[in-house]
């Protein structure tokens, strides 16, 4: 697969959490962890960013960090480089794990959470993001409310509204679990107190300075119990899940 100018690319992976929706799996071992088809879901993952060129991996943990350091180490043996930001004792929430590991942040990168697992060309996502001129992007799925309540609403490829609690009319999108970010965004985040990834988010939609790109790809989760057997299933069948990483992008 053709390379960003033969770049490596970036990705941050956020897998601090503690899981507590998947108590009692997660009370000792990490959500990202958890065995899916045989392997952690994390490794799952990382090959799939490894297809799309990604080889530069900033792993944002707290929460039994020390299991996934010793397991994935410095990445090497997954044909990646990984760096670990870890959260002190004080969790941080999504968007302070991210301002968190702005030392080890390029100038773009791209963002995924730790329980969420996208096909898609990433290599791509990042070219649509560089020409879009905007500081962010979010990846979409026209979701219409059935996998989750969607979130997001889309005009001219420019996220217009992006919120997890209220709902508005026409609000079909849903926030696919994948966002690209210039480190410059980082400023818009308090600079001390725990914030979540959705509220740097909301505020760029509000500033107008979202990009969408819109896959017809669903996303998966693995936040519940149903959503981690529903991941099983499919890549217990599909064997190696990282050839299923071929894109199917509607517009950008």
């Amino acid at each position: 697969m053709t390379t960003v100018g033969g770049e490596n690319l970036q990705a941050v992976i956020l897998a601090g959490g503690l899981a507590t929706r998947l108590r009692p799996l997660t009370e000792t071992v990490p959500k990202s962890m958890l065995l899916v088809a045989g392997k952690p879901f994390l490794e799952h993952q990382i090959a799939l960013l490894r297809k799309s060129a990604v080889h530069d991996i900033v792993l944002c943990v707290g929460y039994l960090s020390e299991m996934i350091q010793d397991y994935f180490g410095d990445g090497s043996r997954f044909g990646v480089t990984i760096t670990y930001s870890r959260e002190t004792e004080t969790l941080l929430g999504t968007g302070g794990a991210l301002r968190n590991a702005a030392p080890f942040l390029r100038n773009d990168f791209l963002v995924t959470y730790g329980d969420s697992y996208l096909m898609l060309d990433y290599d791509h996502v990042i070219r649509v993001f560089r020409n879009s001129g905007m500081p962010g992007m979010m990846v979409v799925y026209r979701n219409e409310d059935r996998w989750d309540r969607s979130n997001v609403i889309v005009e001219n490829n420019v996220v217009k509204f992006y919120n997890k609690t209220e709902r508005r009319p026409n609000t079909v999108y849903i926030d696919a679990g994948v966002s690209a970010l210039r480190k410059e965004t980082l400023q818009l985040l308090p600079p001390h107190d725990p914030v979540g990834l959705d509220v740097l988010l909301s505020d760029m939609t509000a500033q107008g300075c979202l990009h969408a790109y819109e896959t017809k790809q669903r996303f998966y989760e693995i936040g519940s119990l149903a959503g981690l057997n529903e991941l099983q299933e499919l890549l217990s069948a599909s064997g190696d899940p990282s050839i299923a990483a071929k894109p199917a992008t509607a517009k950008g």
